[in-house]
């Protein structure tokens, strides 16, 4: 099955209309008629609408409302076909996700959303303190964990973070993102991470070249 350009429009369409409904019976539809797993259907549907959606706000031609409904009725579409606990979902590596000490929790969720729907397993610690995560890269065995900021003064704790890995050699890759990592587009080196997003496609592209990785 390769990607089925209109049948992936449709699909975005459905979910910039908020038609969790129609975008629901193509997925089901694509799964009797094609007689594909959900995989092909998340590479070659959903995965492309995504981005398209993702893209379209990077342009300013929908608002981060649309993007955050689109990814949210995705990951509830993908859920009740391939629940959480599903042993198709590819568990590894492990993924954590968590903003530090704040409350901005759109673009996580979005992030979230995204990973989820492509049949990934995550993580959300929501919003805790550099402590914390520390705990949580040890107990969890996490591989990949991606951390949001609002704040300089929380982003430049993260190296507290690196620092921790380094020590512990846990190898957990770290990506961060939020507006002060958008402001200096240099500062994720300076905290010694391994990758910076500035948009939740762009951390959904990173984590999955990481995934290959390890």
């Amino acid at each position: 099955m390769g990607i089925n350009i209109k049948i992936a429009s449709d699909f975005e369409n459905a979910l910039l209309k908020i038609d969790k409904i129609t975008a629901e019976n193509i997925v089901q539809k694509e799964l009797l008629d094609a007689q594909v797993d959900i995989f092909n259907i998340i590479d070659y549907i959903i995965s492309p609408a995504l981005e398209s959606i993702g893209h379209k706000w990077e342009n300013g031609d929908i608002a981060l409302s649309q993007e955050y409904m689109a990814s949210k009725i995705t990951e509830e579409i993908i859920n009740e076909i391939l629940p959480l606990d599903n042993p198709q979902r590819n568990s590894k590596p492990k993924i954590g996700i968590t903003t530090l000490e704040d409350q901005h929790m759109l673009g996580k969720q979005i992030l979230r959303s995204l990973i989820n729907s492509t049949g990934f397993n995550l993580t959300d610690y929501g919003s805790i303190s550099i402590e914390n995560i520390k705990e949580k890269i040890k107990s969890d065995n996490i591989e990949v964990l991606f951390i949001s900021t609002l704040m300089l003064n929380q982003a430049l704790t993260i190296k507290e973070v690196t620092e921790f890995i380094e020590l512990e050699k846990t190898n957990t890759k770290v990506i961060v993102g939020g507006a002060p990592f958008l402001f200096d587009d240099g500062l994720w080196k300076e905290v010694n991470a391994t990758a910076m997003a500035k948009t939740a496609v762009e951390g959904l592209h990173i984590a999955q070249e990481l995934m290959g990785e390890l």
